[in-house]
């Protein structure tokens, strides 16, 4: 089948007979975990190449151990040494650092998990593409900050990719025999996160502890508090434009604070189609994971009936500004989505070390924006150049902190 949706071709091809071969990049994270779950429940089918971690040695040895790697990475070269010891006296081999990061994305395997957090994900998962079997992706960034670049890879590789975020792997559920020209729009939804009736005062005192309590999903704390400030939801647009080559007209957000209904599509003769589930993402990853057919999941099954009731609302753009910025963004192209994801993950991390305020968040992204408009208005035609512009805007980001620190949570 070649999917009308996408400028990939996912092609169907007869599950060889032997385990297949994974690799799970970002092990240790929510989603990595999440897959190795998927895994463990039927070890006979699958043969675990490479495992890759950030810097929890402890569990990425657990994780090695139990699931029979071939080799394990951690990113943090300091914790080598621990890794080392957690792994002395078995067969599994290991690494640390971006090269070997690289290395592992780079072996051999027939589907490999892309789940490292952030644009420090973008050159490992570039690795996977390259091998020209399926590659399933969670990690956004790699398309918000190089979407073309990354597309023309995964096209010249003939790679399937496959998107885990559970709106996108709902899009492509609805849209897969679905010709271009007949959608209309494309509507991702959103839970609105712990805050979603709270005022702007109110957020202004919010902690991280707070933020970090989403009330459906759990999830690393890096796309929780991306989550809370709405900032995720536009990433995702990013994603969805160049996932299925819609126009940001066409794309929307709604907030759905059940989490049920993924994403809406509608058809150019009114009907509005919708995947639904429960909020567990073992759903979407073992649809990626048994593409083209599909797999048992020990998630919980939707009762509409015992749910009563599902409810809509229109994101507020005043109290969510982060939502409007991704949207400027994307509609500026370039390198506008380098720059609003560098300063974001800048921001985020000084909220969760408390050296910003949660609404501050969106102020020290748009003031980045603001600052290096020469940089967002850069047309990167390689890597290198995404990377650098990526640089740039963190060193920038870190350099207006002190602008957001004194004003502390006051917004």
């Amino acid at each position: 089948m070649r999917s009308s949706l996408t400028t990939v071709s996912i092609e169907i091809a007869a599950r060889p007979s032997r385990r297949r071969r994974i690799s799970v990049l970002g092990a240790t994270g929510s989603i990595g975990e999440s897959t190795l779950d998927l895994i463990g429940r039927n070890p006979d089918a699958y043969e675990v190449v490479a495992l890759t971690g950030g810097c929890n040695t402890r569990r990425l040895a657990e994780l090695a151990i139990l699931h029979k790697a071939r080799l394990a990475v951690i990113a943090d070269e300091r914790c080598h040494a621990d890794l080392k010891v957690a792994l002395a006296g078995t067969p599994i081999e290991t690494a640390a650092g971006e090269a070997a990061l690289i290395e592992a994305a780079s072996r051999p395997a027939d589907w490999v998990m892309a789940a490292i957090v952030g644009a420090a994900g973008l050159k490992p998962t570039l690795a996977a593409v390259r091998q020209g079997t399926a590659t399933a992706l969670a990690t956004k960034e790699c398309l918000v900050t190089a979407g073309h670049l990354f597309m023309q890879e995964v096209a010249s590789s003939h790679t399937t990719l496959l998107p885990v975020d559970s709106e996108h792997s709902a899009a492509l559920q609805v849209m897969a025999d679905t010709k271009h020209d007949l959608i209309e729009s494309v509507c991702l939804t959103a839970s609105g996160g712990p805050f979603r009736t709270w005022s702007r005062a109110q957020m202004a005192e919010a902690t991280p502890e707070q933020a970090l309590n989403h009330p459906n999903w759990s999830m690393g704390p890096k796309v929780t508090i991306d989550s809370a400030t709405l900032m995720n939801k536009g990433l995702e647009l990013i994603e969805a434009h160049h996932l299925f080559g819609l126009p940001p007209a066409k794309l929307d957000v709604l907030i759905h604070p059940q989490s049920i209904v993924h994403c809406l599509v509608t058809l150019a003769d009114g009907s509005v189609l919708a995947q639904l589930s429960c909020p567990d993402m073992r759903t979407p990853i073992a649809y990626s994971l048994a593409w083209p057919e599909r797999m048992h999941a020990p998630t919980k099954r939707l009762d509409l009936a015992a749910l009563g009731g599902l409810s809509f609302e229109a994101p507020d753009s005043v109290r969510f500004p982060a939502l409007s910025l991704a949207r400027a963004a994307l509609a500026a192209g370039r390198s506008a989505g380098t720059v609003l994801n560098a300063a974001n993950e800048v921001a985020v991390e000084a909220f969760l070390t408390k050296r910003i305020g949660f609404l501050a968040i969106a102020d020290l992204v748009e003031a980045t924006l603001e600052a290096r408009a020469d940089l967002a208005a850069v047309a990167p035609s390689t890597i290198d150049d995404v990377l650098a512009v990526d640089g740039e805007s963190r060193a920038h980001a870190k350099t207006l902190l002190g602008r957001f620190a004194s004003r502390g949570a006051s917004g």
